[in-house]
């Protein structure tokens, strides 16, 4: 059935001349709103999952452009990321290995038979694929063309590994040449040490080698979508914590929320605004075992209201201390 067309600056909140700052704002306040880790009614997944592909769209200056100039038809001849567990299929020849780390992976059935369908024929006059295909044997053995299909997953995910259900558009193409998408799910197991970037290859899942060579490989990339709290870097996590003026001055115990649960940090008296703190091993793991680190920001916090008592105790603050921020 046809994916129904979702309003994403009505989604967000912002009007159609919202910059890209407020539509980051408004991102970031509905996502730890409707978080599945903080909101536990029904339709906070779904809430949460309709936020990241209207972030994912417009916060990119070329996907917002096609928006507002097509509307519900903006997505035709493209390829769009939509929210983890539905993805778009993409394919395209490669020449071999490039980028991130890559894993072999082969339990990921039903690919062999798709790719020989569509991609079978390629190069079948060359005795080696142009694009890292064949050996020096000659034109007999030939290898099959290598593809690629990304694979968009949550940071939480992708911290525990989980098993991923994907559902590609695959195109097909029938008797007549004619290409039709049609919906294939997959589960796919996300690798230890997978981040942003990482490229798992499908041994001989890629196309088929019709001079009776091996066949190519599929490679599958994971992008992560983007996060409410964290900012990924390799296996490094990054996140802003928000403390109050009291508690960067006088010094306070804090929780910061991380992928596995709450830690507690303790703020020595006199905490900046911008200063760093590490988490020690509360990022991704490597392959190794080996967890990266959290680096919290400190972001001081003002007040937007005060009541009558609290406008009382910041005129004495004010009267009282020698603090002075701006030298003369």
């Amino acid at each position: 059935m046809p994916v129904k067309y979702l309003d994403y600056y009505k989604i967000l909140g912002v009007g159609r001349n919202a910059s890209q700052e407020d539509i980051k704002k408004a991102y970031r306040k509905l996502a730890r709103k409707y978080h599945p880790d903080v909101n536990k009614t029904a339709e906070a997944e779904n809430k949460f999952k309709e936020l990241g592909e209207a972030n994912d769209v417009l916060s990119d200056p070329e996907k917002r452009r096609r928006y507002d100039e097509l509307g519900a038809n903006w997505k035709a001849g493209q390829d769009f990321t939509p929210p983890p567990g539905y993805e778009n299929f993409r394919y395209r020849q490669q020449q071999g290995p490039q980028g991130g780390a890559e894993f072999n992976f082969n339990d990921i059935g039903g690919f062999s038979d798709f790719f020989e369908s569509i991609f079978g024929g390629f190069n079948q006059k060359t005795a080696r694929s142009p694009f890292g295909g064949g050996n020096e044997g000659g034109p007999w053995t030939q290898r099959g063309e290598d593809f690629e299909a990304e694979i968009t997953v949550s940071l939480e995910d992708l911290y525990r590994k989980v098993r991923k259900s994907v559902t590609l558009q695959a195109p097909e193409v029938n008797e007549r040449g004619q290409v039709k998408h049609t919906p294939r799910t997959y589960d796919i197991k996300i690798p230890a040490g997978a981040t942003e970037g990482t490229r798992i290859r499908l041994s001989g899942q890629g196309g088929q080698s019709q001079r009776g060579g091996p066949a190519g490989h599929l490679y599958m990339k994971i992008h992560v979508a983007p996060h409410p709290l964290f900012k990924l870097q390799g296996y490094d996590l990054e996140e802003d914590l928000p403390i109050a003026p009291w508690e960067a001055a006088l010094g306070a115990k804090v929780i910061v929320p991380t992928l596995e649960g709450n830690a507690t940090l303790a703020l020595p008296p006199g905490t900046q605004s911008g200063q760093k703190f590490r988490l020690r091993g509360k990022g991704l793991s490597d392959k190794t075992g080996q967890n990266g680190e959290l680096f919290v920001t400190i972001k001081i916090a003002i007040p937007p209201r005060l009541n009558a008592r609290e406008k009382e105790l910041f005129e004495a603050l004010a009267r009282e201390s020698s603090f002075r921020p701006r030298r003369a």
